[in-house]
This record gives structure tokens, C-alpha cells and sequence, in this order.
């Protein structure tokens, strides 16, 4: 039976539109986990990035075969590490400071705790890992990560979540002040999707990922 969509696991409607403009020429219907009907308590109990991603697909995949749904699942673990603070806040980046604060709270509080750092101390990673889990139970992860460092305020109205405070020398802006298709392709998720795409091609031995046989 060939795949017909890809379910990926979140609800995070920013993080979705960025998903369906990377995935976009694959052919496939991208769903997330509530446009499916799937409503599932997970618990992110893993200590690295890998390990969080492959726990929600799994759980995501379970749920859906009860229903006799086949379709790839996609989830991310994804996270904001700054070297000055021990990588925090990242595998709980989401979780930072609580799931309902809001990530200009998240994003001051980071500034606030960096206060007098100078630049060369302000490095910061963008990291994602993406698990793959497909209908006969084959899984796959991948990982990417993007590096910058920590702004001294908040800038540009492109990204979400801690794409505001996070500078990229290398192109002198914030992640948040890219146009959208430049930062899927240098962003951790672009990436780390990108690699995924050519994960599952090389996993049903084919060259079109249309064609992909989840038997």
C-alpha cells in the first residue's frame, strides 16, 4: 500500500506552515495531529532531542493504526541551546518557564539572563531532530542544527517562538527578520526535513518519494 499522506505530530500552527512549504513537492497531503482527529496525551520523557521525536511519532503512529489509517509519521523535537547558560533551555525549550507562557516571556527572560554577557559568550544553536515512523513499523531519525548566537532585544515578524532573539552573524539578522523561503532553507527543521526526505527515499528503495511502498 503506498503512502498517500504524512501525518507529522504537532499542533504548532507556525511550525505546520513552515512543515507544508518544506514538504510541498513531495506530492503528499501533510496533516498535523489535529487535522488527522488525533488527540493523544504524550509524554516527552526522552533525554535528547532523538529520542523525544521518536516517543511522539511512535505514540502518533499507535493511535492512527487503531483506526486502520496508514500513513507516515512525522514528528520533530526541536530546541533553543545557549552555551552560556548549559544549552538551556533545550529539550524543554517548549516547555520553558511553562507551556503557556508566552514565548515574548520566554524570549525576555533569556535576554534578562544574559545581561552584561558580551557577543563572543552569546553563542546559541538552533537544533532539530525529526523521527519517521512508517506503517510496517520501519523507523528513522534525522538531525540538523543552525548556529548563531543571542540577541540584546527581540527583531523581525518572519519566525516564531525564540526565532526573534536568535542572530545570525552570518547573514546579519535575525531569523525572525528572513523571508520564509530563506529561513526553511537554512533553518535546523529545513534541514534536518530535507534529510528526512532523502532518509525515506533511500528506506523504499526509490527515486520518486510518490512512490514509496509502506508494505
Amino acid at each position: 500500500m503506498k503512502a498517500e499522506q504524512i501525518i507529522f505530530a504537532t499542533g504548532n500552527a507556525g511550525k505546520m506552515k513552515e512543515i507544508r512549504m518544506i514538504l510541498a513537492d513531495l506530492g503528499l497531503e501533510v496533516q498535523s495531529m489535529k487535522e488527522a482527529g488525533v488527540d493523544v496525551d504524550i509524554d516527552e520523557s526522552g533525554t535528547t532531542f532523538e529520542e523525544n521525536a521518536m516517543i511522539k511519532a511512535s505514540a502518533i503512529a499507535q493511535e492512527i493504526q487503531k483506526d486502520g489509517v496508514r500513513a507516515i509519521v512525522l514528528a520533530d523535537d526541536s530546541g533553543l541551546e545557549i552555551d552560556y547558560l548549559n544549552r538551556e533551555p533545550g529539550i524543554y525549550s517548549a516547555r520553558y518557564m511553562g507551556e503557556d507562557t508566552s514565548y515574548a516571556v520566554k524570549n525576555a527572560n533569556l535576554i534578562q539572563r544574559l545581561e552584561g554577557v558580551p557577543d563572543e559568550k552569546r553563542t546559541a544553536r538552533f537544533v532539530c531532530a525529526i523521527a519517521a515512523v512508517f506503517p510496517d513499523g520501519r523507523t528513522f531519525t534525522t538531525r540538523a542544527a543552525v548556529e548563531g548566537r543571542i540577541g540584546y532585544e527581540e527583531r523581525g515578524q518572519n519566525g516564531f517562538g525564540y526565532d526573534p532573539i536568535f542572530y545570525l552573524p552570518e547573514y546579519g539578522m535575525y531569523s525572525a527578520e528572513l523571508a520564509p523561503e530563506e529561513k526553511n532553507r537554512i533553518s535546523h527543521r529545513g534541514k534536518a526535513l530535507e534529510a528526512m526526505k532523502k532518509v525515506l527515499k533511500q528506506a523504499a528503495g526509490e527515486t520518486d518519494y510518490e512512490n514509496i511502498d509502506c508494505q
